[in-house]
């Protein structure tokens, strides 16, 4: 429980940061006390150095409660996944917002802000040192958009990650298909 502390005690409120404790394992019977126990947590952060400070906390915090609690052996800590800070490059975003106004409709095509996505994109650009553009596009059934919009319950919405995630094929395939050529083609008219 005080994993979820972190980020409301520990950093400023400029500061952002996500701490998801995402599995907790122990034990295989009731009545069995379990020799170990695993959880595996989920940090995101849009700073290098709230990172740092985030994941010393954890380790911080995990130790102390180790030896609170009389644990007989130091807790372990292993690094499962690691996902570098997904950059949007700023010409190359607005390349592919123009185009996509122009195929899609202006309309259609929404600016969004910093999102807090455990994605490995953030490894694309900086690896083959070339201008990368992550963007979204909705898969949720219109009319279950438009009813949760006309209830003021957009976030209610379930999203990639969740259990309750189900695009619909069409025009969800369709979309994501025309959206990757669309976002090509700057590229390729030069």
């Amino acid at each position: 429980m005080r994993l979820q502390i972190i980020v409301s005690r520990e950093l400023a409120a400029a500061e952002s940061a996500v701490v998801t404790i995402g599995a907790l394992q122990a034990g295989t019977k009731e009545n069995v006390i379990p020799d170990e126990a695993v959880i595996k947590l989920n940090v995101r952060t849009f700073d290098t150095e709230v990172r740092k400070r985030v994941l010393a906390a954890i380790e911080r915090i995990v130790n102390a409660e180790a030896e609170a609690s009389g644990a007989p052996q130091p807790p372990e800590f292993a690094i499962l996944n690691r996902y570098p800070l997904g950059y949007s490059d700023p010409a190359a975003s607005e390349r592919v917002a123009n185009v996509f106004r122009r195929h899609f409709s202006a309309d259609r095509v929404q600016q969004v802000g910093p999102t807090s996505a455990s994605e490995d994109f953030g490894a694309f650009g900086a690896q083959w040192e070339a201008p990368a553009v992550f963007w979204f596009f909705g898969g949720t059934d219109p009319d279950q958009y438009a009813a949760a919009k006309a209830a003021g319950e957009l976030s209610m919405l379930p999203t990639n990650h969740s259990p309750y995630f189900a695009p619909v094929i069409h025009p969800t395939l369709q979309t994501g298909v025309e959206a990757m050529v669309v976002a090509a083609l700057p590229w390729l008219a030069e």
